[in-house]
């Protein structure tokens, strides 16, 4: 699948082992259920990176954070929302690696997976056929302000918040 981050189209430098196959020397992608046995075969300086499913919580993953170089989380359709809550709460709990999401987003999500925490998307070959990078690219500065609070804090006072302050205003209370 192609890799896109804010910049464009970004090389993968993540494998996946192949079953019966040797164990590959650079970073490794494994899925959920293989993660335990991709722990215990890598070298200390070998970066695994796990592959979940959108229904894991955040929870059941956090003892191996400190572990993990990539978390990639899967959308198996654009409007299953729930990886978008799983890179929140990941950040949240101060993950700082690499955070994917894998599937058929659209270019109109992107901004909100960048919001929620995530470096990367992976989409299928067919839809970026049919929203190409530079459709990606403009959806990042499409919405400019965020309708929640970033992971971050940097993205800015969220809408939400803007109707709150406004709506205090209205009614005469200060802050």
């Amino acid at each position: 699948m192609p890799l896109l981050d804010r910049t464009g189209l970004i090389a993968d430098p993540f494998t996946r082992p192949t079953a019966g196959g040797d164990w590959p020397t650079g970073p490794v992608l494994v899925d959920w259920a293989d993660i335990a046995d991709a722990l215990g075969r890598r070298d200390d300086a070998q970066a695994i990176g796990v592959h979940v499913p959108n229904t894991l919580k955040a929870v059941e993953l956090a003892f191996l954070l400190p572990r993990l170089a990539l978390v990639s989380i899967a959308f198996p359709a654009f409007n299953d929302g729930r990886g978008f809550s799983i890179a929140h709460q990941l950040r949240r709990k101060g993950y700082r690696g690499r955070l994917r999401a894998t599937g058929p987003l659209i270019a109109d999500q992107f901004a909100f997976a960048v919001q929620c925490g995530f470096d990367e998307v992976a989409i299928p070959d067919a839809l970026l056929a049919r929203q190409p990078v530079d459709q990606w690219l403009a959806a990042l500065g499409a919405i400019t302000l965020p309708y929640q609070s970033s992971h971050t804090g940097v993205a800015g006072t969220s809408v939400l918040e803007r109707r709150r302050a406004a709506r205090l205003a209205e009614a005469g209370h200060v802050g």
